[in-house]
């Protein structure tokens, strides 16, 4: 990922006539449950959902661009209101806002591609939320049958960090002995989008 993070940065810009500017709308399913256990609180039996989002794709050079996406997953997810009341559904929605780099390794009809991102996460139950930094990398595969209308198939990966704890074990002659525990939470999304290359 900090291959293609670095190489967007480092890339003249291309003019916007050779490649085009891409935006595609996507739809697709992400799996991985532990948000909505720490959004309600309480243990979920709910792996996945459906999750809808937007990419934009600012061409650069030599198939590689700067990639910009925000997408969104909601699930009622089920809690227990009582050691044996019924159960109750608690609304959690988990969304990314991320920035990053795609680079294509084909200019024909068919073009694979790999991406790496980073940016926020912002999960929310109720009327609490909270945000936290996010990296994500992933891949796939652009079909052009057109010039300038296509699909995009999609997977990706998120890691999102919950909380940190730095605890310093002992310090002397200037230097410390320091541990640090991450809690991160994993996310899979599969998708699947139409790209519109503009002009």
């Amino acid at each position: 990922m900090a291959i293609v993070l670095i190489a967007c940065l480092a890339a003249p810009a291309q003019p916007a006539g050779a490649q085009g500017l891409e935006l595609m709308p996507f739809g697709g399913y992400r799996f991985g449950g532990d948000f909505f256990e720490i959004a309600t609180g309480h243990s979920a039996d709910l792996d996945g959902s459906p999750a809808l989002g937007f990419v934009v794709n600012v061409p650069l050079s030599n198939g590689l661009q700067v990639e910009a996406l925000v997408t969104q997953q909601r699930a009622q997810v089920p809690v227990a209101a009582a050691p044996f009341g019924p159960e109750a559904l608690r609304r959690v929605t988990v969304g990314y806002a991320q920035v990053g780099g795609l680079q294509e390794f084909s200019e024909g009809r068919v073009r694979p591609f790999l991406t790496g991102v980073f940016g926020l996460t912002r999960y929310a139950s109720d009327a609490n939320s909270e945000v936290r930094f996010t990296v994500g990398a992933g891949g796939g595969v652009k079909l052009f049958p057109v010039r300038r209308v296509g699909l995009r198939l999609d997977g990706r990966v998120y890691t999102t960090f919950v909380d940190a704890d730095v605890r310093f074990l002992a310090c002397g002659g200037g230097t410390c002995l320091t541990t640090l525990h991450v809690n991160a939470v994993w996310q899979a999304e599969f998708s699947a989008g139409l790209v519109l290359r503009l002009l």
